[in-house]
């Protein structure tokens, strides 16, 4: 491990990679900060420049591009409440309240320094644990993440308030419902698509994103008077934490950075729903009066997906670099680079082309650093977003949504489908429906009916795969805990009473 630590470090430590580590992050950071564009768009745009450099070099490049990009996507995500990367949804949770009350400038520090931390963290893992990553990750079967599916779903409670479980509930399962459109490829069945070519390929999570979030929340804007726009001062001293701040959410980041890294190395899994049960699992451990917060502007709330979804982000390149899995839609075009490159990723790549592997894992951290020092300063006037008068605020918003969900399929029934989608979101969101419950179904549906498909298939039909292995049985047991100790909780309230 020290040789190859050394050799990744000659490697990285060229004027080329670095000027190359900080060309993708600051590309990767644009972006990400544009609704609608991510990761993959991002890596897709920059694959033809790699072409002129050494495989090394390109893939620093690309994987620079990549975790910019992510850490991009919190910009939007908090300040004008438009999730365009599937990652960064949970960070809107708690980011744009907190931006919205006045704190934009905190509210993006914090997702900074929790980004950064997070992404720090998981290179370490990355490198100390890799290996026996890789064979844990290959140990994982449909079953498994069946119930890792079902985990995330059980997380419901932890997007809804006080009495609102059962709207939550509801929510998740209208997003379970729409993530059934589309063709079933299995079986080869239209389903719900009314005859409309246009829903052969399913409701495009963008589209749905950008309908409940921005373009929703624009709407809003304009029927809620009382949310005028302020001016915005920031100074040094409003981007910082108190050390109570710090001492509150370091237990947050190092939980987030685990469990973040640990998804990120399942194939299949990733930021999103990394993120999702980072958010879970904060609001389930909050005492009763830090849940309270949540959803209104927890610092803890914004830490945990942040923290999460960059440490699943490093996490990813483990079944990539390791397997030649490709664990999320991103790696499957890093994946693609590589094969341009004439390199088979896989067990042989830590003996055939160990500057490539080592390279990666070096440039993560300095790539973080970078991120860092690139954003912070940038904080002050990237926030002064929401000072804009609402009249150009709101039409910008708009654009952005529409412009993003076009720029993507090209086509003008995904623009139509997109307003009804906001209409009906701005109805549930004036009768306290949670829109968060409704994305994490949809995101989770697809893959939540493929592995019980293919578990129900190995198992001949039984519900036996539920009790036959021990990392299911223990997940089985996980999912019965969560769901146990919010009625415990309940039930002891009501006894002090």
């Amino acid at each position: 491990m020290i040789d190859g630590l050394l050799i990744g470090l000659q490697t990285v430590f060229t004027l080329t990679n670095i000027v190359l580590v900080f060309a993708g992050c600051a590309i990767g950071t644009v972006i990400g900060m544009i609704p609608g564009l991510g990761p993959i768009t991002a890596i897709a745009l920059m694959i033809p420049v790699t072409y002129g450099f050494d495989p090394a070099s390109g893939m620093i490049l690309l994987a620079g591009v990549y975790y910019g990009a992510v850490f991009g996507g919190s910009t939007s995500s908090i300040l004008i409440n438009a999730p365009g990367v599937a990652g960064t949804v949970a960070t809107a949770f708690d980011g744009y309240p907190m931006a919205r009350d006045g704190a934009p400038g905190k509210a993006l520090a914090i997702a900074a320094y929790a980004s950064f931390t997070g992404g720090t963290l998981a290179a370490i893992f990355l490198v100390l644990l890799a290996p026996f990553l890789a064979d844990l990750s290959l140990g994982f079967q449909s079953a498994d993440y069946f119930l890792l599916m079902v985990l995330g779903l059980s997380l419901v409670s932890a997007f809804s308030g006080q009495g609102e479980y059962l709207r939550a509930l509801a929510m998740t399962c209208f997003g379970l419902m729409l993530s059934t459109v589309g063709t079933d490829l299995s079986a080869g069945v239209q389903r719900f698509t009314f005859g409309r070519m246009d829903l052969i390929d399913g409701i495009s999570f963008l589209l749905l994103a950008m309908g409940t979030f921005a373009l929703a929340e624009a709407i809003m804007m304009v029927l809620d008077r009382s949310r005028q726009t302020k001016p915005i001062e920031l100074t040094g001293s409003s981007l910082a934490l108190s050390r109570a701040e710090v001492k509150a959410m370091a237990p947050t980041v190092g939980r987030s950075s685990i469990l973040g890294f640990l998804t990120g190395v399942l194939p299949g899994a990733g930021a999103t729903i990394a993120s999702f049960l980072a958010y879970g699992m904060e609001r389930s451990l909050a005492s009763p009066a830090d849940k309270a917060q949540f959803g209104k502007g927890s610092l803890k709330g914004l830490a945990a997906p942040e923290t999460a979804n960059n440490a699943a982000c490093t996490g990813s390149f483990v079944p990539l670099l390791t397997l030649g899995i490709p664990g999320s839609g991103t790696t499957a075009v890093l994946l693609g680079a590589l094969v341009a490159y004439g390199i088979q990723p896989g067990p042989r790549l830590f003996i055939d082309e160990p500057a490539i592997f080592w390279s990666v894992i070096v440039s993560m951290y300095f790539g973080n650093l970078f991120l860092l020092v690139l954003n912070l300063p940038l904080i002050p006037y990237i926030a002064r977003l929401l000072s804009v008068p609402r009249q150009y605020l709101v039409p910008m918003i708009m654009f952005f949504s529409l412009m993003g969900v076009y720029l993507v399929s090209f086509n003008t029934f995904d623009l139509k489908l997109m307003v009804v989608v906001a209409a009906v979101a701005v109805g549930l969101r004036i009768l306290a429906f949670p829109m968060a419950p409704l994305l994490l179904g949809f995101i989770l549906g697809g893959m939540l009916e493929d592995n019980l498909r293919r578990a129900m298939t190995l198992s001949d039909g039984s519900w036996s795969f539920l009790w036959a292995r021990p990392v299911t049985l223990c997940l089985v047991a996980i999912i019965g805990i969560v769901l146990l100790v919010p009625l415990v909780r309940t039930a002891v309230g009501w006894w002090r009473r």
